[in-house]
């Protein structure tokens, strides 16, 4: 996972490969690092993602609550359809705002 700063008080974190709980160490690692910029919106790309799966899913609740008690937005890019209907259904994308690009998401913000 590779995190850069998008705009100012926006990181965003490149997700690559499989998302499940084996990644959840480097998960909370870049995301330690886009809090440490400053960002108070953090933009989770996941358009080089192969997998997702429950773990991933559960990982992702935690990433939130660590944002919300940081004051700090989360946005999504770069989903599937298949993806983006996952979040729909597990309501996260009430808590994730899913945008087609980053410049979406920050202008939203």
């Amino acid at each position: 996972m590779e995190v850069a700063e998008f705009a100012p008080g926006a990181a965003l974190i490149a997700i690559r490969g499989d998302v499940t709980a084996a990644c959840e160490q480097d998960l909370m690692a870049a995301h330690e690092e886009a809090t440490d910029t400053g960002a108070k919106l953090v933009i989770l790309d996941f358009s080089a993602m192969d997998y997702m799966n429950s773990g991933g899913i559960g990982m992702l609740v935690t990433l939130l609550v660590r944002g919300q008690r940081r004051q700090q937005r989360l946005a999504a890019i770069g989903l599937t359809e298949h993806y983006r209907q996952i979040f729909e259904l597990t309501r996260l994308d009430e808590a994730i705002g899913l945008f087609d690009d980053a410049a979406s998401a920050v202008a939203a913000a």
